[in-house]
């Protein structure tokens, strides 16, 4: 396992987490995510296992408000999710961990817009 660390954009939000080697990514054609054009992590995080601080973090619902979608109020800058069919459980923005290149990840899509 390895030891992940990521933030958003001006350093306010950080997170951590252990997972293998990540390989691959995801991304979903739901309405907030297209639009965010984020790879996330195909993974999921269970709540004790993502550790998370910061003052400016925010976050944004819509639909049945049951995701919570995690930003930065200062930098703006999408961070993690509390997905849909497991509440409570998070998704990253691998793009907020400098030591991953999004665009060497193989990416698969998810149909969100569907849900």
């Amino acid at each position: 396992m390895k030891n992940y660390q990521g933030s958003c954009h001006c350093g306010s939000v950080t997170f951590s987490f252990e997972h293998e080697k990540i390989n691959s990514g995801l991304k979903c054609n739901c309405s907030i995510c297209k639009r965010k054009a984020a790879t996330m992590s195909d993974f999921v995080i269970a709540p004790d296992e993502l550790s998370r601080s910061g003052e400016t973090l925010s976050f944004y619902q819509f639909g049945t408000n049951v995701a919570k979608h995690y930003f930065c109020n200062n930098c703006g800058i999408y961070v993690f999710h509390e997905t849909l069919r497991m509440p409570g459980h998070f998704r990253v923005n691998l793009g907020c961990i400098d030591e991953i290149d999004t665009y060497e990840l193989s990416v698969k899509v998810f149909d969100g817009a569907s849900l």
